[in-house]
């Protein structure tokens, strides 16, 4: 059933990419593995439904290739490239809020399925802790997408960010309460978002059944 998502997931792409991808998955030391992480991320760039699930993807291969030639050749020009991205963020809001939004969701992801000895890559925490931020600040907090952006990786990954750096996880929520309660022309979806996200972790990364159903209640309306 596993190998049905996997293809399903590589279906938007031309039938000699999905094979690439497909060898990776399971051969990963026959394939050019530079190419694959090349083509992985770009497709996450672009396209949002394959960049919250290419974390999973990319999981397979690394754990593919450790098991195969005890290799690190994927993670090593994946974690290369979402560098080059992540030097370029800025850049890449600017040109286009879509992609933006892609790739924090995409290093979130990737943070959320790579592991090392069941622990979070350390290379990876204060990259993603700086895109959280980012999306903390004023201009962000008027755009809908990038909040809901926000809230959606913080409600898969907050509380593994918490226990890497707590201190930078307070300097968030610093940001997200006072854009909540000082930050003028929020948007009333915007004003919801935060104040959930707020009571979010105020609970330990959980929600009273009661405020499940008034919040999920609300974004329904």
């Amino acid at each position: 059933m596993e190998n049905c998502k996997e293809d399903y997931k590589i279906q938007s792409f031309d039938l000699e990419t999905q094979n690439l991808l497909k060898t990776a998955l399971k051969e990963p030391s026959t394939v050019d593995l530079e190419k694959v992480s090349n083509v992985i991320v770009d497709q996450s760039l672009k396209d949002q439904v394959f960049s919250k699930e290419a974390g999973r993807i990319c999981y397979t291969i690394v754990q593919a290739e450790a098991k195969h030639n005890n290799g690190n050749v994927f993670r090593r020009n994946l974690l290369n490239r979402l560098q080059q991205e992540f030097v370029a963020r800025e850049d890449t809001r600017l040109r286009s809020l879509q992609e933006w939004v892609c790739f924090v969701t995409f290093i979130c992801n990737v943070f959320d399925y790579l592991k090392v000895n069941n622990m979070p890559m350390v290379a990876l925490v204060h990259p993603v802790f700086d895109c959280m931020l980012r999306l903390a600040q004023p201009d962000s907090l008027n755009n809908e997408e990038e909040v809901d952006c926000l809230v959606l990786q913080l409600h898969r990954i907050g509380d593994q960010l918490e226990k890497m750096d707590g201190q930078k996880m307070d300097e968030l929520f610093y940001l997200l309460r006072d854009g909540f309660l000082l930050q003028e022309g929020l948007s009333s979806m915007a004003r919801l978002l935060l104040l959930e996200i707020l009571e979010f972790r105020a609970g330990g990364w959980m929600l009273s059944d009661t405020a499940q159903k008034y919040y999920y209640s609300e974004v329904t309306d």
